[in-house]
């Protein structure tokens, strides 16, 4: 029930309309009445109704200064006014408050009930966008930490994001990115690898970290996005209270952490910053486990050129997936070319390869994810460029051949479920290819088409057409002399026996009265 109050300074239609209408049918209850704005005003702030039916003539405060007072005081609440004819055009300007219940005087309680019935629609209507409302912001809270992790694990490796991208993800997060110096942290346990152990590190890195603008898991590392202003301490600070993060960490679990450090940067250049970690990651080999490795720590003959090289390994994984062989070979071709155009030191050239091949691994369906997994150390031990091509190629190759045979499969089941659609309702004449889209199987219409015709090797309105009238010679053999026009009705044309003569004399070279005849 939505409480309501009433404001009149006649008592008579005070009370009259107070005893009239049967406030309970219309979904409200009658919690007080007043008479006259100022009344009025301070049973609102006692009351708090959700409805206020007022007379606009009133003394002291009257109906439209009721409304302009409540409008800036206690703006939910809906207003029905009661006004003389004389005074109709004077209540209209109350719109400007988002009124739009008049009732003109003498009114009856089925005028009343009626604005109310309609009031409580509109009340009950905004109380279900409110709880939508409510209720989508209450998932979006519980969801944005794992969305918050995944546009950073996607940012960093999808050259695809553009600045439009980051101006929607700033503001969906609350929280400002383009603009900041940042730096990226990577860590690795250097043992095997618990959920829990990784919930653990990043809990004590937000506790001693302050600056965390963003974190992520990839695999068995945590990354983290420092903000990083122009006045932020000095850097040898910051890596204290990264290495309290490491030991913390090693005091609950006795796993040691092994951290690479960016340097700073901005968004933009965030991937290049990431590239930066792996590099110093890479490094681990040879310092003791547990280190903290930077920039600095890197040896010059193999910074040179290593973070110039763009592998582009998403897009590969695209043109898998896409079972494109040819598309494939092409673009490992190109990424094997740059990579001997480096001429980088061979350890730093695997691990590039290692990291595609590690992307590819991913795209593997669970059985045969093992068989792939077991390359990696295969391909650890390869001497040269061309024989890690080779392995590469290989993999990559079986791999989309994979999921050519799995998207080939896939349209034969779709188009399968379209010919048993054609079957069952070839006979109705709205069939087409956009009501199938749309209505049955929720894909787009080009996308279907274009899948149907691959696999029949016909458009699918020459297919339902020729199976139409498949079906109508059928008919014809079975009955001997039929109406054309009953054909046409039966047979998908809407009754249009006209054109239904001329699509069968198309498709079978005889017209429906030539086809009924003796052979």
């Amino acid at each position: 029930m939505y409480r309501l109050l009433l404001v009149d300074d006649e008592r008579l239609i005070l009370e009259g309309i107070s005893q009239v209408v049967d406030w309970g049918m219309a979904g409200t209850e009658l919690v007080g009445t007043a008479r006259n704005g100022i009344e009025a005003l301070e049973q609102i702030g006692k009351l708090e109704p959700d409805i206020v039916i007022t007379d606009i003539s009133m003394p002291g405060l009257d109906g439209l200064g009721l409304v302009d007072r409540c409008s800036v005081q206690y703006p939910g609440i809906k207003f029905v006014m009661l006004t003389g004819y004389k005074d109709f055009d004077y209540a209209c300007s109350a719109m400007q408050h988002g009124v739009r219940h008049y009732l003109l005087k003498p009114c009856n309680e089925k005028q009343i009930h009626e604005a109310l019935t309609e009031l409580v629609q509109e009340l009950n209507e905004e109380s279900r966008r409110e709880q939508f409302v409510t209720e989508m912001k209450h998932r979006l809270t519980k969801v944005l930490p794992h969305v918050k992790a995944q546009f950073l694990k996607e940012w960093i490796s999808n050259k695809t994001y553009g600045s439009h991208d980051l101006d929607y993800y700033q503001e969906l997060f609350g929280i400002e990115l383009g603009g900041k110096g940042v730096r990226l942290i990577l860590f690795r346990l250097e043992e095997s690898v618990e959920y829990e152990h990784l919930f653990a590190l990043q809990n004590i890195a937000q506790d001693m970290l302050s600056e965390v603008l963003l974190c992520t898991t990839i695999g068995s590392q945590l990354l983290i996005l420092l903000e990083q202003p122009e006045e932020a301490d000095p850097q040898h600070d910051l890596l204290e209270r990264i290495a309290s993060v490491k030991e913390i960490f090693f005091n609950f679990y006795k796993i040691h952490v092994t951290i690479a450090v960016s340097d700073k940067g901005r968004m933009s250049e965030s991937r290049c910053l990431y590239r930066q970690t792996l590099q110093c990651m890479n490094h681990r080999f040879y310092l003791e486990e547990g280190s903290l490795i930077t920039g600095s720590d890197i040896p010059s003959d193999e910074l040179s050129g290593h973070g110039e090289i763009d592998l582009q390994e998403e897009q590969i994984c695209l043109l898998i997936k896409a079972g494109d062989q040819h598309a494939v070979v092409n673009e490992l071709g190109r990424l094997f070319g740059v990579l001997a155009d480096q001429r980088l030191e061979m350890n730093v050239t695997r691990s590039y390869v290692l990291q595609l091949y590690s992307a590819m691994i991913r795209l593997c369906i669970p059985d045969e994810r093992s068989r792939f997994t077991s390359g990696l150390a295969e391909l650890a031990e390869l001497g040269t460029l061309g024989s890690l091509k080779a392995f590469v190629m290989n993999a990559a190759e079986r791999l989309t051949a994979m999921y050519d045979r799995h998207f080939v499969t896939r349209q034969s089941a779709i188009v399968d479920k379209m010919l048993h659609i054609i079957e069952a309702d070839y006979q109705n004449s709205e069939l087409s290819l956009g009501s199938v889209a749309a209505e049955m199987l929720y894909m787009n219409p080009d996308y279907l088409g274009k899948i149907f015709k691959k696999v029949t090797g016909e458009k699918f309105s020459n297919y339902v057409t020729s199976y139409r009238i498949g079906k109508a010679s059928e008919h014809i053999i079975r009955s001997g002399d039929v109406k054309v026009f009953e054909l046409a009705e039966l047979y998908g044309f809407g009754g249009n026996a006209q054109y239904f003569s001329q699509v069968f004399k198309k498709v079978t070279g005889k017209t429906p009265t030539d086809f009924m005849k003796p052979q």
